[in-house]
């Protein structure tokens, strides 16, 4: 699974720091990019491939030793067949197998996980590194938190309530589009631009005032 730590190179998180720099010389919003590896931990989807894994092998298992035909003239129990046991050994061992696989294969999980699970565990953790970074804690309550969750493919941004007022209808889910559609081929880029019109439109609103302090650290979080 890909590290956050690793994500961007030193340079490129050096552009997007600065990027921060510039949008807060022009608002009071302090801006956050948060970079995580993965917002949720999915057990179930690893299961899920452990049992598909194992039900295959015990049909293989059961093919290379079938049960064993009885005498029909025979009614007594006799030993335990070995072909049962080995059906047995099959089917743990792909289950182990199988989950073990899924944890280390990040599209593997992603196929067998629900998107709408996905999106809830973003949005969650989201929720969580804005109170855990401190953004809800500012002066004037104008904190905006760029999220990217990188296992998920997705991204979230939050802002406090005072921010949301003033943002245009429908300008969150738009800058979401934007940077997702970066991500794939430029994800500084993407983080740089994003930021740069966060503090474009809320520069108006939401201008810098003189004695402004900046709050809270421009460098990227990173949580692997």
């Amino acid at each position: 699974m890909q590290k956050a730590s690793t994500y961007l190179s030193k340079e490129a998180l050096g552009r997007v720091e600065a990027a921060v720099v510039d949008a807060e010389k022009k608002t009071s919003v302090e801006i956050v990019p948060v970079i995580a590896a993965a917002s949720g931990r999915y057990d179930r989807a690893e299961d899920l491939v452990g049992l598909w894994l194992g039900a295959v092998l015990m049909v293989v298992a059961w093919q290379i030793w079938p049960a064993p035909e009885r005498d029909p003239g025979d009614w007594g129990g006799g030993l335990f067949p070995l072909a049962y046991v080995l059906w047995l050994v099959a089917l743990i061992a792909g289950f182990v197998g199988g989950a073990v696989i899924a944890s280390r294969t990040g599209w593997l999980r992603r196929l067998v996980t629900p998107k709408r699970e996905m999106t809830e565990e973003v949005r969650r953790r989201a929720r969580e590194a804005f109170f855990d970074q401190r953004i809800h804690h500012t002066a004037g309550a104008t904190g905006v938190l760029v999220y990217v969750s990188l296992f998920e493919r997705t991204v979230c941004i939050l802002a406090d309530a005072s921010v949301m007022k003033v943002l245009p209808e429908g300008e969150v889910d738009r800058l979401c589009a934007a940077l997702t559609a970066k991500m794939k081929t430029a994800p500084a880029d993407g983080l740089v631009e994003t930021i740069a019109s966060l503090g474009e439109i809320l520069s108006g609103p939401l201008p810098r005032a003189e004695d402004d302090v900046d709050e809270l650290e421009n460098a990227v979080v990173l949580i692997d």
